[in-house]
């Protein structure tokens, strides 16, 4: 199963690359959560129900004139999978150009996503999913 749960994930990534919020709120259970980001600026703010994911995503396709999340690497945590990310964003109205390396835990049950939470510290995402570094690189 966990596997599939890859499959799921990297799924979610090409649905949020084209900007396919129908497709997306298909892989994600009803009553998912979203977390912001653990050392970011909305650390501590929750997005509950698919609704709710749908329209934040929306809202940050408003704030930034480019926002790009590119997935590098998938790691199979059993009912977890965490994301080592690159994430690009280009301010509207200031023209700021930012760029982070960042992570992201996402849990699932059924094969639908329940919770997803960024970390701007990816050995803090391996932590959440009770991995290591030597696991991020274990199939490497």
């Amino acid at each position: 199963m966990s596997q599939q749960n890859v499959e799921v994930v990297r799924e979610v990534y090409r649905c949020g690359e084209r900007r396919d919020w129908d497709r997306l709120a298909e892989l994600f259970d009803r009553d998912a959560e979203q977390h912001g980001t653990v050392g970011g600026l909305e650390e501590g703010f929750v997005a509950r129900g698919v609704d709710e994911i749908r329209q934040v995503l929306e809202n940050a396709e408003e704030a930034w004139d480019e926002q790009l999340v590119e997935p590098e690497k998938f790691i199979d945590a059993g009912d977890q999978v965490v994301v080592f990310q690159r994430e690009y964003q280009r301010g509207k109205t200031s023209g700021i150009e930012l760029a982070a390396d960042t992570a992201a835990v996402l849990d699932l049950r059924d094969g639908r996503i329940v919770r997803v939470q960024g970390f701007m510290d990816r050995a803090a995402a391996l932590a959440a999913a009770g991995l290591s570094e030597q696991d991020a690189h274990a199939d490497s």
